[in-house]
């Protein structure tokens, strides 16, 4: 037989085991309630709930108790002070400490403010004021949100009673200004311009919800092959031995067919629907999301091999939802992380994908800029890909075809 025919005869073995376990995959996914809800819906109704309940992006009008000892005008002026900023409102005035402590471990309010019975005395009189502050830090940005507006509405108030005592004493506006204020800064948030918290989380989210959501689908597909012995109906009826290359390509087709359609309307629709920064250029998105979506499906048709149960996917991988999130540097700076730990988290998909996502989405980089993270998932595609490979060869060996 001479080479030409005998690579035309492969040829069309591959093609044969490539359109038989495309149309296996397509049958298994869309007959099996549980796995299509997984990598079908999932991705939307997940994205969905969280981008639901991160719509008000920024948090505002926190309660919070104001004791007032000195009952003053002055006193007075400083609490209106506190209901004049979006992100805290006076929801009351208790007439100690005692009882703002009960009200405050009572989740009826999340900061007190004391101000002793001197305050109007030593303000007027030139000496240093004191008010105490209490804020509860068990909630980070309930925390961040009240100690800002409480420390900054307090030094509002001081630089305008001591602007008003410079003008008493005969100095001019510009000057008393230029003596209380003698920096004025201006701020710029980039990229996320009403610092939302939705704006910040939600791009690592769906980064890390799409390869989730295929670890744990494509892994309840292995260990259902597995269990019911479906991977011997893979092998062709004229001889034992089924390559393994047609079953990893014919898997990652179906799957990227899937989540091409998916990931369209998330990044698409979706991401214009709640509002989301829409930076950086169609092109560089699918440069990147093209070995993204590769790697993730390679590391888990890679690890489905594993499974011998549908049930182990869901039991070993959905814990771990989020520690990929915390090693891919969003949740928790980069810098503050081992960086053993951070090196460790590079083996996932997630990790590049989070931060290259961001970058392009969030920050309009370029191509070019994410180049770096583009070629480590291209990497982790081969190297998966592999690993799927062999992980598929080993079990078609197991399952009867692993000899001529």
């Amino acid at each position: 037989m001479s080479i030409a025919r005998r690579f035309t005869r492969q040829t069309a073995s591959y093609w044969r085991q490539f359109r038989t376990v495309a149309a296996n995959e397509y049958r298994t996914i869309f007959g099996d309630a549980g796995v299509l809800l997984i990598l079908v819906f999932a991705l939307v109704i997940y994205s969905t709930l969280y981008s639901l309940a991160y719509g008000p992006q920024v948090l505002r009008n926190v309660p919070i108790g104001v004791v007032d000892e000195c009952r003053t005008p002055t006193s007075r002026e400083l609490i209106r002070t506190f209901d004049a900023g979006p992100n805290t409102y006076v929801a009351y005035e208790p007439t100690g400490m005692a009882e703002a402590e009960e009200l405050f471990f009572g989740r009826k309010i999340y900061g007190v403010v004391y101000i002793p019975s001197d305050y109007e005395k030593r303000l007027l009189g030139g000496e240093q004021a004191n008010v105490a502050i209490y804020v509860d830090a068990s909630y980070f940005l309930m925390y961040r949100q009240v100690f800002q507006e409480l420390v900054a509405t307090i030094g509002q108030t001081g630089a305008m009673v001591e602007f008003q005592r410079l003008v008493a004493k005969g100095a001019q506006i510009p000057q008393a200004m230029a003596t209380t204020q003698p920096v004025i800064y201006q701020s710029h948030n980039l990229f996320n311009p009403y610092l939302g918290y939705g704006t910040f989380a939600m791009p690592a989210i769906i980064m890390v919800i799409i390869q989730q959501t295929m670890l744990i689908g494509i892994g309840m597909i292995g260990g259902t092959w597995r269990e019911f012995g479906l991977y011997g109906k893979l092998c062709p009826a004229d001889r034992s031995r089924m390559s393994t290359l047609p079953i990893v390509a014919g898997k990652t087709l179906v799957y990227a067919s899937i989540y091409a359609v998916t990931t369209f309307y998330i990044l698409g629709l979706h991401y214009r629907l709640f509002h989301y920064p829409t930076n950086g250029s169609s092109l560089t998105i699918a440069a990147f999301m093209i070995p993204y979506l590769l790697a993730c499906i390679t590391f888990g048709i890679a690890v489905s091999t594993l499974f011998r149960y549908r049930e182990n996917s869901l039991l070993l991988l959905l814990w771990t939802s989020i520690p990929m999130l915390m090693l891919s540097g969003i949740s928790f700076p980069r810098e503050a992380i081992p960086d053993w730990l951070y090196a460790f988290g590079q083996i996932f998909p997630s990790s590049h994908g989070v931060n290259a996502f961001i970058r392009i989405r969030s920050m309009g980089a370029s191509f070019e800029e994410v180049l770096p993270e583009i070629r480590a998932l291209w990497m982790l595609v081969f190297v998966y890909g592999g690993l799927a490979c062999i992980g598929i060869h080993r079990v078609l060996r197991k399952a009867g075809c692993g000899k001529e």
